[in-house]
């Protein structure tokens, strides 16, 4: 079927911008480079006691002498990479949050946010009831867009509280301290991974999300239960 006999009154359908799309991508990548690298930085110098990530999944440093050492002697090339996803993933973000403004994406898409719904669309995620219709976010996916947009946000902020703790003395005065930024940080890092493995399976369990973010549109026949839901 080409896209000018696809009916919205009989298929559903999502549409993904060019620049959404390689936007989308670009963060992938960022992402992908700065938690690699990030956790060859934790190595270094470990915030949970001696816990350290296997080398196999870091980025950056020697791992034949990472094996031997218990200090990571090639965190200065992990750094580098962080700083090269760091620049990626900001860039990226600002043209995705650009465009979601300009065009209305956030408030046609993920808004608005009830308490109420997003509960009941969270307990039927938890008990595998909650359906998905392609080209629309229920209240638990408005809520988990909106909250990984804000862990980003903070990952820059813990990031640069970080990075320069005394030239942003403010910034990490405000976020608690050097250890305390960094443990957000690790948090913020966390929830973003989280995010990752809970968006790859709900991908998996509809992959025309994925086939509408590689080539710009997916459409799929609107079921009769669905068709009778959506018009009650």
């Amino acid at each position: 079927m080409t896209r000018r006999n696809i009916s919205r009154a009989t298929h559903d359908i999502q549409d993904h911008p060019l620049l959404v799309r390689i936007a989308h991508w670009l963060q992938a990548l960022a992402i992908v480079i700065m938690v690699g690298s990030g956790w060859r930085i934790y190595n270094s110098a470990p915030i949970f006691g001696n816990y350290r990530f296997p080398i196999w999944a870091t980025l950056g440093g020697d791992p034949a002498i990472s094996k031997i050492a218990h200090m990571d002697p090639g965190v200065t090339n992990a750094l580098n990479w962080h700083f090269t996803g760091m620049w990626l993933l900001l860039a990226s973000y600002l043209l995705f949050m650009l465009h979601g403004l300009i065009s209305g994406h956030f408030w046609r898409d993920l808004l608005p946010l009830h308490p109420r719904a997003l509960l009941r669309d969270f307990v039927a995620a938890l008990t595998f009831r909650l359906g998905h219709r392609l080209g629309e976010y229920n209240q638990v996916q408005r809520a988990a867009y909106w909250g990984v947009l804000f862990a980003v946000f903070m990952m820059f902020a813990t990031g640069l509280a970080i990075w320069k703790p005394v030239q942003l003395s403010w910034l990490t005065a405000l976020l608690g301290g050097y250890p305390t930024a960094r443990v957000l940080h690790f948090i913020f890092m966390s929830g973003i991974c989280l995010f990752i493995i809970v968006h790859v399976t709900l991908v998996a369990l509809v992959p025309k999300t994925l086939v509408a973010m590689v080539f710009g549109r997916a459409a799929a026949p609107i079921r009769h239960a669905e068709a009778n839901h959506a018009g009650e």
